[in-house]
């Protein structure tokens, strides 16, 4: 197969919230900026975002950037890298205007400000009261950042590559990152994109579970690119379930609605997180919401005739209010639950949702591994921003909103970062190797020619099931051993995975094939991770980490309190510590304490 080359100074693989806000910045100084994408950019899964976007404005409560770091450190179940957590909350403002300026149409208070809404894990006075931090656009605030930031790209003269996909990471002997193979999905024509720098922002890998609210289009290409490339992936075994997914669709109902004031109740119509979290109850942190809800359900007090769900209630607010704030959610409520949440609460389930670990960076968006005895040492010309990347910003758990923040704040850095790099002469263009495109090639030709193997679906659909029934919500020391052996099984036969219907071959079922490529090193990095991880954190819970005083919450910090590395050659784990001192030297380390809402 012939292939051809493109050369860049830079290549962007994904077009969401991160992706746009990195080319902006590259686009705007003067440097020739490619972005790959799979999708149209503002079909990027950064439009199903629904609640806002979080920064301390102080434009409905009063607030500050010192409230908002502890709340996304004690979120984080002091997981959080506190240098980068702080980077992230002093720049939320900064980067909320911005916006604004780029026309996005934030709503408004009477008094002209952007509009803030409560969110779960967000405080006042270092967790004392709810505070309205949430910065929204309705309840479509992606969709609006994306189109907000694409019309500035086009502005800039971003090159988009729209329906490509890209197929693997291309390193040269010395370990540098020169650029990507990727293929155009319409052809099959597979090219070499040659550029200084290389830039992943290709989102999550949700659908690695069964149920999940992710679109069909996240599944873990930079992750997996990574992965296959010798770089290890960080705290894979954080995932976040969403307390409020439509239950049976699990369609996304955000938590912008308890914002407004919803209400989670059980079959007896019990306001039950009064009993979880008696200070900021609904609004709670979002793995600790998710598990009361389970709890609730597997105690016998769900609801509906299978007693397999809880109900969010909104119908005590008033029509008017539903349909200025929430009129997203109204629609979703009814074509996906048959309810109008106006006449009756909608019935919700917890559905993954976000990773919180993936390819390690620091806050200037470089990818770091270790080397000669350092954690954190910058792979050359390999940069990462967004859900694919771990700062590590959001730790175990993340906070409604900071996802959001996350796309804008290290978008923006590494955009910074590889500008600075450029113009200091440090990113010249190197060679590309000899192989550069062998890899790709071989795994096409492998599709193209392998029989005997097994479908596609019927592999991908093993692996879902397996991670949703040993690495879900709750989890079990038995279930977990059990899991890997199963998830490495899985891993052999998605080896020998067939394209049955040739005619297909160009479009979806080549596509879904190299993507299980991806979404197969997930799976095993999250499952592996998780198995190893005796403790209680976070997203992640085991029933054998005991809450006592030496491991609250399940929590052992003497054994435990470092970030997991998984690498994929032989799924060997080492671990990193976290740390735990903020950028500014006046500013006073938040210490580890029992995390209680």
């Amino acid at each position: 197969m012939k292939v051809a080359k493109h050369t860049f100074d830079a290549v962007i693989v994904g077009a969401g919230g991160a992706g746009l806000r990195a080319a902006l910045q590259l686009s705007e100084a003067g440097m020739k900026t490619a972005v790959l994408t799979k999708v149209f950019p503002t079909r990027s899964h950064t439009v199903a975002a629904q609640g806002g976007v979080a920064a301390s404005l102080g434009n409905s409560t009063e607030d500050n950037w010192h409230w908002h770091m502890y709340d996304t450190v004690k979120g984080s179940d002091w997981l959080g890298d506190q240098d980068a957590i702080e980077f992230m909350v002093k720049k939320a403002n900064e980067v909320v205007v911005e916006l604004e300026h780029y026309g996005m149409p934030f709503d408004r208070t009477d008094n002209g400000k952007i509009y803030q809404r409560p969110f779960g894990g967000h405080s006042q006075n270092y967790g004392q009261t709810p505070v309205s931090r949430s910065c929204a656009a309705a309840d479509r605030t992606g969709h609006a950042m994306l189109h907000a930031l694409y019309q500035r790209n086009v502005r800039a003269n971003t090159q988009f590559f729209v329906e490509w996909m890209a197929l693997d990471l291309i390193r040269n002997e010395d370990g540098d990152v020169v650029g990507v193979t990727a293929m155009e999905m319409e052809t099959g024509e597979v090219s070499i994109f040659h550029a200084r720098a290389t830039i992943f922002a290709t989102g999550g890998a949700g659908r690695i579970y069964y149920s999940s609210t992710n679109a069909f289009i996240n599944t873990g290409d930079g992750v997996g690119m990574a992965a296959r490339a010798g770089i290890p992936l960080e705290d894979m075994e954080f995932w976040q379930f969403h307390p409020t997914g439509v239950a049976g669709a699990g369609v996304l109902i955000t938590e912008g609605v308890r914002g407004e004031g919803g209400i989670l109740r059980n079959a007896s119509g019990e306001r039950f997180m009064e009993r979880y979290a008696p200070n900021l109850k609904d609004l709670a942190s979002r793995d600790v919401v998710s598990r009361s809800m389970v709890t609730e359900i597997n105690e016998g007090r769900g609801c509906g005739s299978e007693k397999d769900h809880v109900l969010l209630d909104i119908t005590h607010l008033s029509p008017e209010t539903i349909m200025k704030r929430l009129p997203g959610i109204r629609e979703i409520s009814i074509q996906f639950a048959g309810v109008d949440p106006i006449k009756a609460p909608i019935p919700v389930v917890p559905t993954c949702h976000y990773q919180m670990g993936g390819i390690p960076t620091n806050y200037k968006g470089q990818v770091i591994v270790p080397k000669d005895g350092n954690p954190n040492v910058p792979v050359h010309g390999f940069y990462a921003a967004g859900e694919c990347a771990c700062a590590s910003v959001h730790g175990a758990n993340r906070l409604g909103t900071n996802s959001l923040l996350d796309l804008l704040v290290f978008g923006k850095s590494a955009g910074e970062t590889v500008v600075a790099d450029f113009k200091a002469g440090q990113l010249p263009l190197k060679a590309l190797p000899a192989n550069a495109a062998d890899a790709s090639l071989a795994r096409i030709n492998r599709l193209e020619k392998q029989t005997g193997g097994e479908e596609v679906n019927d592999v991908r659909l093993e692996m879902q099931r397996t991670m949703q029934k040993h690495a879900g919500v709750f989890r079990f020391a038995d279930m977990l051993k059990e899991g890997v052996t199963r998830i490495k099984a899985v891993a052999e036969r998605a080896k020998v995975t067939q394209i049955k219907d040739k005619s297909q071959v160009w479009n979806t079922a080549r596509m879904e094939a190299l993507e299980l490529d991806n979404l197969i090193e997930v799976a095993k990095a999250t499952m592996i991770s998780a198995e190893a991880r005796k403790e209680s954190r976070g997203a992640h819970v085991r029933d054998d980490a005991i809450d006592c005083a030496e491991t609250p919450n399940g929590r052992d910090d003497k054994n435990w309190l470092k970030h997991t590395l998984w690498y994929s050659e032989g799924n060997r784990l080492d671990y990193k510590p976290v740390n735990l001192q903020p950028m500014s030297p006046e500013v006073e380390p938040i210490a580890l304490a029992k995390r209680t809402y």
